[in-house]
């Protein structure tokens, strides 16, 4: 079926195009009359304004694009309530696309936002991102441009994160506040910023508390996946029978762990003490209860969209804008699985 255009509603009507356009659009120098006349129309009709034609003119698509690693996490869930949130009552709609942890996938889909023409685009990197020349290009061509929890850092753009090493040293000195000797570390892949950033707080912890780092304490995730907690819970009791303490990079890895623990009967935190990152909901519900870094994930979202609609207007408006970086807090959050022994 042919779609309705304006041209025919204002024939119909005996009035002009112009007319149409700014009854649809609320204008006050159009009579109330006038208004409900095209309006019941042009409902009649069905018609849709051609949004096409209307983002040539402004030059705008009111869409922005959102690339998150992993949609089922409830990390990144929960950003994605905060962005879409805060876009929704500016007027925009999001396209969220999911890396899968994929460098090649995340870069293909940075070009197909490129596209859609979206006035703005928000990041977190994959496990798998090694590569900046995708990220470069979004700036060389003046998209917006915000990257989030996984980040570049040499890449100008703003950026929403958290203290990543300052989180992990809170988590790390609580199992030695509470007694534990000999922590291992379940961290993430070697790539990306945080992982990095959650092993050196860990590492220098310890050796602040005058605890020799050692290496094969240390276990990394290639997926960070609660099937790789389960693992590196096995083999952290099969090669290091007396640890008394885990800091695992996420959760969802901690509760994979715990999981483990719980099957070979190892009392928690009895003999075992374990803390996450990240306050994942399964943290409160599962036994014993985990103990964790809690991470404002909505608030990020928030933050995020924020910091974009800042600089789209600013581009909007001709001005310059310079790239700033949002630090959100963390907090340490004490449950049943590290309780004091």
């Amino acid at each position: 079926m042919k779609a309705t255009t304006l041209k025919e509603i204002a024939a119909l009507l005996g009035i002009s195009i112009t007319t149409v356009s700014k009854a649809l659009k609320d204008y006050p120098d159009v009579s109330p009359k006038t208004k409900k006349a095209v309006k019941d129309l042009a409902e009649q009709l069905n018609f849709t304004p051609n949004s096409f034609a209307v983002n040539l003119r402004t030059k705008e698509s009111r869409t922005i694009g959102l690339i998150i690693p992993e949609v089922v996490h409830h990390f990144f869930s929960n950003i994605i309530k905060g962005v879409i949130e805060e876009a929704d009552k500016n007027g925009y709609l999001v396209i969220i696309l999911q890396s899968n942890e994929s460098l090649e996938l995340e870069k293909k889909q940075v070009e197909l936002l490129f596209n859609k023409r979206v006035d703005g685009i928000l990041i977190s990197l994959s496990n798998d991102s090694n590569d900046d020349h995708h990220l470069k290009k979004i700036v060389t061509r003046g998209i917006p441009f915000v990257q989030f929890d996984k980040i570049a850092k040499l890449i100008p753009s703003s950026k929403v994160i958290i203290n990543d090493q300052k989180a992990a040293s809170l988590a790390t000195q609580h199992l030695i506040d509470i007694g534990c000797k000999k922590i291992a570390h379940i961290r993430g892949p070697e790539n990306p910023q945080n992982a990095i950033d959650r092993f050196l707080g860990y590492k220098k912890t310890l050796e602040k508390n005058g605890i020799p780092f050692d290496s094969k304490l240390v276990y990394t995730c290639q997926n960070v996946t609660y099937e790789e907690g389960v693992r590196f819970a096995e083999e952290i009791l099969r090669d290091h029978p007396d640890v008394d303490g885990i800091f695992a990079i996420t959760d969802l890895v901690a509760v994979g762990a715990i999981y483990y623990l719980n099957e070979k009967n190892i009392e928690i935190p009895g003999q075992i003490s374990v803390i996450g990152f990240s306050n994942w909901f399964m943290g409160q519900v599962m036994v014993p209860k985990l103990s964790t870094i809690d991470q404002p994930s909505f608030e990020m979202g928030i933050a995020a969209f924020s910091l974009l609609l800042e600089e789209m207007n600013s581009r909007r408006d001709g001005g310059s804008f310079t790239p700033r970086t949002i630090e959100l807090e963390t907090g340490l959050i004490v449950r049943e699985s590290t309780l004091k022994k």
